[in-house]
């Protein structure tokens, strides 16, 4: 058998697991989940009528479709913390020690972690999504090619904040720990332009709230489903998502190549 065929092969096996643990234990998703989800009923209903006022809006719809494309984004955030907790957890109880003796692919291990936190992660969007919808939610006349491209970003974002998430983990000492050193993916859209615009924002705070990594994804998810403009946004929104997986992966197979557990 082939070294591509034999990765495939490990790599499949190490993703049906991952999903089948997810299956098994979902109060860890749940939870990350209704994050997103509590946030938005909170900012539609409590502050709805306030905030659209302050992005120029008319009444409460004009928030709704404001904010779905922010909750989208930090859905993925919030949802690959489990991917570092599922990381850690591995790396401390032993079993990739046992992997590591076995005659599979070394890289499978990591890969079918990623592919399965994805996977969790867009299932997790659509939810929201859904829950965005029934609630008010409408695309402004949004093509099949800018569904695509917002589906195929969603999709990129995704597996940017994976790698990074794996890298959290397989730093981590336990699985506390590893829940606690990921709160950035939930903190980072809280200081974005995921609630409100980020020129009502503080002056001194502007740049660092316009250029972090999801501030582009947003506006970027926004400009293809409500037809705004998009600008510089959607290189940014590459460009990190892109540099952000390098990042995680070159860290997370270091750190798992050399790691003597």
């Amino acid at each position: 058998m082939s070294n591509l065929a034999l990765a495939l092969r490990d790599s499949s096996t190490m993703l049906r697991r991952n999903l089948l643990h997810a299956r098994r234990y979902p109060s860890l998703t749940l939870n990350l989940l209704l994050t997103p989800v509590m946030l938005l009923l909170l900012f539609v209903y409590v502050f709805g009528d306030a905030m659209s006022a302050g992005i120029g809006g008319g009444d409460r719809s004009d928030y709704i479709a404001y904010i779905v494309p922010g909750l989208l984004l930090m859905t993925i955030g919030s949802t690959t913390i489990g991917t570092a907790v599922s990381v850690a957890n591995d790396m401390t109880e032993g079993i990739i020690a046992r992997f590591r003796t076995m005659a599979i692919h070394r890289g499978s291990v990591l890969v079918g972690h990623v592919v399965g936190s994805v996977v969790q992660s867009i299932l997790s969007v659509v939810l929201v999504g859904a829950v965005g919808v029934a609630i008010g939610f409408r695309s402004a006349d949004a093509t099949a090619l800018e569904w695509l491209a917002a589906f195929g970003l969603l999709v990129l974002f995704t597996l940017a904040l994976t790698w990074i998430a794996v890298g959290m983990g397989l730093v981590s000492p336990n699985a506390e720990a590893a829940s606690n050193n990921a709160m950035p993916l939930i903190f980072l859209p809280l200081i974005s332009s995921a609630f409100v615009p980020v020129d009502s924002m503080p002056g001194w705070f502007q740049p660092v709230a316009e250029y972090q990594p999801f501030t582009p994804a947003i506006e970027t998810l926004r400009g293809l489903l409500l037809g705004t403009g998009i600008g510089h946004n959607g290189w940014l929104a590459v460009v990190w998502s892109l540099a952000l997986t390098a990042l995680g992966y070159l860290w997370a197979t270091a750190k798992f190549n050399n790691d003597p557990k």
